[in-house]
C-alpha cells in the first residue's frame, strides 16, 4: 500500500487529481490531503476514504511515497523540498519547478517508460496539458509524412489560472449583463465576452508565462522529433477546456484517409461529422482529445494534400491529472512496494 500526499487538494487541479486517483489502481492507497489556511478543516474524500484537509507541517510528508503539488506555484516552491527531504517522489502539477536543475518534464503518452536513473531526479513535472495535446497531434501527423511547418493558436480557459480566475470571469459576466462595473483583480481587463492576447499590467495571472511554459514543455517532449511550433496563446472567455486551431504543411502530399488513420487512436477521438464539432464544452470530462481534420480540396490528380487544419478541444484539468497519474505509475514500476505497511 502506498501513502500519497496531495498538497493543494482543494484546488481545481487537486480535485481532478483526486477523482483520477480514485479510478486508478492507486485508489486503495492512504491519502493525506494538504492545503493552505483557507481550505484547512474542510471535509473531503478520495475514493471511499473520507478525510479532512490538513495544514502543511514539518512532518506532513513523512513516509509518503508520492507527493503531488496541485496548488499555486508559491505553494510548490515553499514546500517541495520538505517533501523531498521526507523521501517522497515529488510531482509538480503547478509547473513551478520545470526550470530547476535535474527536474524532469514528462508525458508518458509520448515517451518510453521511465528508466532507473529517473528515480534520482529531485522532482517530476507532468508536462503542461496543452503541450501534451499538441505533442500527441504532431507525433501522429509525422507518422503520415514529414512536417514542413506547424502553427497553433491555443485558447486558454479561466480554469488554467485557478479558481479565482473562474470566479472573476463569472462575476464579470453577471456584472456586464447587469450593466455594472466589472471586477478586475485577477485579469485587470475585461475577460468576459472577449478574446485577449495579453492581460492588464496589474493582472495577478500572466498569459505570457503560460505561453512560454507551453513552448518549453513542447520542446522538451519533442526532443527534436517534431517541427518547431509557431505558437500564440489567447485568453478565451470560457471557464473550462482548451481549444486549439492548428495549421500544418507537410513535406509531401498525403491522402486524407491516411491522415485520418494517422490521427485516430489512443487519446484522440477523431470527429468526422460537421454537426459534432469539437468544443471545450463537449470535451469536458472526456479523457480523449476531440479533433476535427479539414483540408484544402486536392488538385485533380495530385494524389493527396499538403496543407491541413486541425480544430481540437480537450479537458485541460483531466489531461493534467491523467498525465500526473501516468508519471506516477511509470515510476511505481521501479518501486516494488510502498513504504506504508
Amino acid at each position: 500500500m502506498y501513502k500519497i500526499a496531495i498538497a493543494g487538494a482543494s484546488t481545481l487541479v487537486g480535485r481532478e487529481l483526486k477523482e483520477v486517483l480514485s479510478e486508478s489502481t492507486l485508489a486503495e492507497s492512504n491519502f493525506v490531503l494538504l492545503d493552505e489556511a483557507d481550505a484547512q478543516g474542510q471535509l473531503d474524500q478520495v475514493g471511499d476514504e473520507v478525510t479532512f484537509i490538513q495544514p502543511i507541517l514539518l512532518d506532513s510528508f513523512d513516509h509518503a511515497d508520492f507527493a503531488f503539488f496541485c496548488g499555486p506555484e508559491s505553494l510548490t516552491r515553499k514546500h517541495w523540498k520538505l517533501a523531498l527531504r521526507a523521501g517522497s517522489t515529488v510531482f509538480d502539477l503547478s509547473g513551478a519547478l520545470d526550470q530547476e536543475a535535474g527536474v524532469l518534464v514528462r508525458a508518458p503518452w509520448l515517451e518510453a517508460n521511465a528508466a532507473p536513473g529517473d528515480l534520482f531526479t529531485p522532482a517530476v513535472v507532468p508536462a503542461n496539458s496543452a503541450a501534451v495535446a499538441l505533442g500527441v497531434l504532431m507525433d501522429r501527423l509525422r507518422g503520415a509524412a514529414p512536417i514542413r511547418f506547424a502553427a497553433a493558436t491555443v485558447f486558454e480557459p479561466a480554469s488554467e489560472f485557478g479558481r479565482a480566475a473562474m470566479d472573476e470571469l463569472h462575476q464579470q459576466t453577471v456584472s456586464l449583463l447587469s450593466f455594472q462595473d466589472i471586477p478586475r483583480a485577477v485579469f485587470d481587463a475585461q475577460a468576459a465576452f472577449n478574446l485577449l492576447s495579453g492581460l492588464g499590467e496589474s493582472a495577478t495571472v500572466n498569459l505570457g508565462s503560460q505561453e512560454a511554459r507551453i513552448r518549453r514543455h513542447y520542446e522538451v517532449l519533442s526532443a527534436g522529433r517534431w517541427p518547431p511550433l509557431a505558437l500564440q496563446v489567447i485568453a478565451a472567455p470560457v471557464f473550462h477546456g482548451h481549444a486549439f486551431s492548428i495549421a500544418v504543411e507537410l513535406e509531401r502530399a498525403v491522402e486524407v484517409s491516411a491522415l485520418e488513420d494517422a490521427l485516430n487512436g489512443e487519446h484522440v477521438d477523431l470527429v468526422l461529422e460537421d454537426t459534432d464539432s469539437p468544443s471545450n464544452l463537449a470535451a469536458t470530462g472526456q479523457s480523449d482529445m476531440l479533433v476535427r481534420l479539414r483540408t484544402e480540396k486536392p488538385p485533380r490528380g495530385s494524389g493527396g494534400v499538403t496543407r491541413l487544419w486541425l480544430w481540437a478541444a480537450s479537458d485541460n484539468l483531466r489531461i493534467t491529472a491523467q498525465n500526473a497519474l501516468a508519471c506516477a505509475m511509470d515510476l511505481r514500476r521501479l518501486r516494488p512496494q510502498g513504504t506504508v505497511q
